[in-house]
């Protein structure tokens, strides 16, 4: 690994660990909800216009559907705290809409109705560590305390920029945050920065936490109704009804007939290389590449 990046990730770690101590010493008063989640989505130029806009109407549609709204408001506080955030390279992540409480349908179709204006703004690269670093800071920064805490990122591709992926998810869940994530993998012409397998990069090298858990998308026309059950998951738990559009989870022919509350992934167990995404990156630009015809 480059000095460069060595340096860069020990500066950008020792910076969360040092935010994040500072902000466990304010005295101000928080309110209790249920949940405190983020959401953290890609907005990588991999993914071209169309599908940047589908992702956002897939969170759109779901903030006003009858059983993500029932999800967030039957929890013993009635509420949750949300904020959408987008992400992509080593640019500062944008915090679309700021920290909302949901605790009516009203609320949960308002939020809805403000991110549908919102535009959409694509970066290169993609650093997943640089969004887990942000979306830790909107937690400890807010005004809430949540009897859960989750940080929700989806994305196409491997961290290839900024802080390692794994160390940051390290240090992100010891703050007692989960990371759930929607790795996208669509079937179409290959760039020279995608990798195989992104749902066990995710499994191995994002997600982590108490009942962390991924939701692998293959097909966009799968895209909305996934982000809808997977919302629904993490904010409440719900068991799910198996014949309503299946989240696809990696090597399950089908949705599990007790529903979605316990699966258990089932990725293959050999470990993945957390660096697989800056490896590749320095190979297509031809840092590192091996000799012979190119």
């Amino acid at each position: 690994m480059p000095f460069s990046f060595c340096r860069l990730r020990s500066a950008a770690l020792a910076a969360l660990i040092v935010a994040l101590s500072s902000s466990a010493a304010q005295a101000q008063k928080l309110q209790a909800v249920d949940l405190e989640l983020v959401l953290a989505v890609d907005v990588s130029q991999s993914m071209d216009y169309d599908e940047h806009e589908l992702q956002r109407n897939g969170y759109v549609d779901a903030f006003r559907q009858k059983d993500v709204i029932n999800a967030m408001t039957s929890g013993p506080r009635g509420r949750i705290a949300v904020t959408y955030m987008e992400w992509a390279g080593m640019y500062e992540p944008v915090q679309v809409i700021p920290w909302t409480i949901i605790d009516s349908e009203a609320s949960a179709r308002a939020f809805a109705d403000r991110l549908a204006k919102e535009p959409i703004y694509g970066e290169q690269r993609t650093s997943i560590s640089s969004a887990l670093i942000k979306a830790t800071e909107l937690i400890e920064t807010n005004e809430f305390a949540g009897a859960r805490r989750v940080i929700d990122v989806s994305g196409d591709g491997a961290n290839n920029t900024g802080p390692q992926v794994d160390l940051t998810r390290d240090e992100v869940i010891k703050r007692r945050i989960t990371i759930n994530g929607l790795p996208i993998m669509l079937n179409k012409p290959r760039e020279f920065y995608d990798i195989d397998h992104l749902d066990r990069y995710y499994k191995h090298c994002v997600i982590g936490g108490e009942a962390a858990f991924i939701a692998p998308v293959y097909d966009l026309k799968h895209l909305t109704a996934t982000i809808r059950k997977k919302l629904v998951m993490e904010i409440a738990g719900l068991e799910i009804a198996p014949e309503t559009a299946p989240i696809q989870f990696a090597d399950a022919a089908q949705l599990p007939s007790d529903g979605l509350q316990r699966v258990q992934l089932r990725l293959p167990a050999e470990k993945t290389d957390c660096l697989i995404g800056e490896k590749v990156w320095g190979g297509g630009r031809g840092w590192g590449r091996p000799p012979g015809p190119r």
